[in-house]
């Protein structure tokens, strides 16, 4: 299309390569500013500069080059059987296999090489290991990966990482011996490779834990599959190993992986329209208005660490004064030539609004004010009596709105200023309208666990913690302010150092009961949001898809269950996979028109 822009022509390029390289046509990648991540069939890689630099379209690729060689030829299920249960043999299990499949592409594929090349440089300059001047800061698992890929691919170690590795070289070489020859010649069969390294992980006493070889009853199945891949059977393996991944990530389907192909198949049509989880008779009932949340909370099965670090703080308390007028200043500063598109959105908005509360007639009344319209009537049959009309008001439902905006690292930039001054814009046209407004916040006090981490490391890291991280939600406006007193709150979303992880299925829950406790008979929610959540420390330690699967089910349950209606905007990530209700933009200058348009069409809904 001729208003395409070349960013929008690289990522379309990058989807149909990563939907080649994958051999699954539902792949779909999107922009972060922040790490690059990928959940289910959602790539997420960082945006390059709009002019497309060499350095950084390169790196773009090999992300995206290794989360669809992941799609491709990693078992999800059979991985995570045997893995070990002291975390850093788990950190390094990880990252060996990661060597693994991205060792198959690098290897048949030359552009494929430079791209994962790129992707692999561009990471390891954040990691500590570029940073170590010991033996003892050197991550062990990063080195490992480093040298194993090296062996593997024959490419040089990073730059950034050949002191760090060096550190450690002469260590792991005495211990491995020939575990990496023997993992050369496995690279195409996970099982064997998976077996290997684990042998080289007691090798390094990073693990003491005796192989969990599976007893031949439970193995019959996929030992007779066993010849069939081996044989290149591509498709069929990919089919079965993507349907497996796939039932981890909905933790429920360990150790399943010898369903036959259509039970494979529906579990992941299942899992495609996000139906996690069986609500039962539940999930038909119909919408109770004052039906009490979390009736079965159960069925969410998630948990939480702790809350003891956790806290909900409104905006003014995070900074003083003179800070928020600075930076609301600044916020001001980043939207020239755009409040104007924005305020002419909001103001169409206003006006829907307002003609849903204008007055109207009753007719053919006995008393009340003449109708003119029906004189001639009277004038023609004078045995008519007069005709009077009553003037009356429209019932508009008591409304009030929360905007839920996601304050994670990955919004960082213009989309956050987009997301600031649309609430400022949206808030004070519907003030105007008699609605009242709540704008809200939701990201973590630190990156990578904060307290709640220390306190399980502690505590000596008990298996399966559920959420491992400090809540950070955010009052930026309660409903019953004016939005004079918190126009200045909304800069803080620009102070550094905010925006950290993103946990949506509780903000979301946190978001939704403050409404449930308004008075309003109408009760709407959206969420702005760029796609999946992600906290580092919660998914290090908890099956795939933690986060991802208690969202589905808190959305499923809202949009069920719940008197409030819920609805949500995408910033270049596909959210119509998690709701029913939602809108996906490329762009942020689309982000203004969006909530306009789905507000509206709520409100139209009676």
């Amino acid at each position: 299309m001729a208003d395409e822009s070349p960013l929008d022509r690289f990522r379309q390029a990058l989807t149909s390569a990563s939907r080649a390289i994958s051999g699954d046509a539902e792949v779909d990648v999107g922009w972060t500013q922040d790490v690059a991540q990928a959940q289910g069939q959602s790539i997420r890689v960082p945006m390059p500069g709009r002019t497309l630099p060499p350095a950084q379209a390169r790196e773009a690729r090999g992300f995206a080059d290794s989360f669809a060689l992941k799609l491709r030829h990693h078992n999800e299920a059979l991985h995570r059987r045997n893995m070990p249960a002291e975390p850093g043999a788990q950190a390094a299990y990880d990252a060996i296999e990661r060597v693994r499949y991205e060792a198959l592409g690098a290897n048949d594929y030359a552009g494929m090489r430079e791209n994962l090349a790129g992707a692999l440089d561009a990471s390891t300059r954040s990691d500590p290991i570029a940073r170590a001047t010991s033996t003892d800061e050197v991550p062990i698992q990063t080195a490992l990966a480093l040298m194993l890929r090296e062996s593997l691919t024959g490419q040089p170690i990073p730059e950034s990482a050949r002191a760090g590795v060096e550190l450690v070289r002469e260590f792991v070489e005495s211990r491995t011996g020939d575990d990496f020859e023997k993992l050369a010649h496995s690279l195409d069969d996970q099982r064997a490779f998976q077996a290997l390294s684990l042998d080289m992980l007691k090798h390094l006493e990073l693990t003491r834990a005796e192989e969990t070889d599976q007893p031949p009853e439970e193995d019959s199945g996929e030992d007779a599959e066993g010849p069939q891949e081996d044989e290149g059977d591509d498709q069929q393996q990919d089919q079965g190993e993507e349907s497996e991944s796939q039932n981890a990530r909905s933790e429920s389907g360990e150790g399943e992986d010898e369903k036959d192909g259509e039970e494979q198949l529906r579990d992941q049509e299942e899992m495609t329209e996000g139906d996690i989880g069986d609500e039962g008779e539940e999930g038909m009932m119909p919408v109770r208005p004052n039906r009490p949340w979390m009736i079965d909370p159960e069925s969410f099965d998630y948990q939480v660490f702790t809350t003891e670090f956790d806290e909900v703080v409104e905006a003014q308390d995070l900074c003083d004064h003179e800070e928020l007028a600075r930076l609301r200043a600044y916020l001001d500063s980043q939207l020239t030539g755009l409040q104007g598109i924005v305020t002419r959105l909001a103001n169409r908005l206003q006006r829907r609004l307002m003609a849903q509360q204008n007055r109207s007639w009753d007719f053919d009344q006995e008393e009340g004010l003449l109708d003119a319209a029906r004189l001639a009537r009277v004038v023609v049959s004078p045995g008519h009596s007069l005709s009077y009309k009553v003037e009356r008001d429209i019932e508009f439902k008591d409304t009030v709105v929360t905007l839920l905006i996601d304050n994670s690292g990955s919004m960082r930039g213009r989309p956050i200023s987009i997301a600031a001054i649309s609430a400022d814009i949206l808030s004070r046209t519907l003030e105007r309208c008699g609605v009242k407004v709540e704008v809200l916040g939701f990201t973590t006090r630190a990156w990578k666990g904060g307290q709640s981490r220390e306190k399980w490391l502690a505590g000596g890291k008990p298996a399966q913690p559920g959420r491992l991280n400090d809540l950070r939600h955010i009052v930026y406006k309660k409903a019953d302010d004016p939005m004079r007193r918190a126009r200045k709150n909304l800069g803080l979303m620009m102070r550094e150092g905010l925006l950290k992880e993103n946990i949506d299925g509780e903000a979301l829950l946190w978001a939704h009961n403050r409404l449930l406790a308004r008075q309003e008979d109408r009760r709407i929610l959206m969420v702005i949001s760029d796609g999946a959540p992600v906290d580092d420390s919660t998914l290090s330690v908890n099956s795939a898809g933690y986060l991802e699967a208690h969202l589905r089910k808190v959305i499923e349950w809202i949009e069920k269950q719940s008197p409030v209606q819920l609805v949500a905007i995408g910033i270049g990530h596909d959210v119509t996979r998690y709701y029913k209700r939602a809108v996906t933009i490329m762009d942020v200058e689309q982000l203004g028109g969006a909530i306009v348009d789905q507000l509206a069409d709520l409100f139209d809904v009676e």
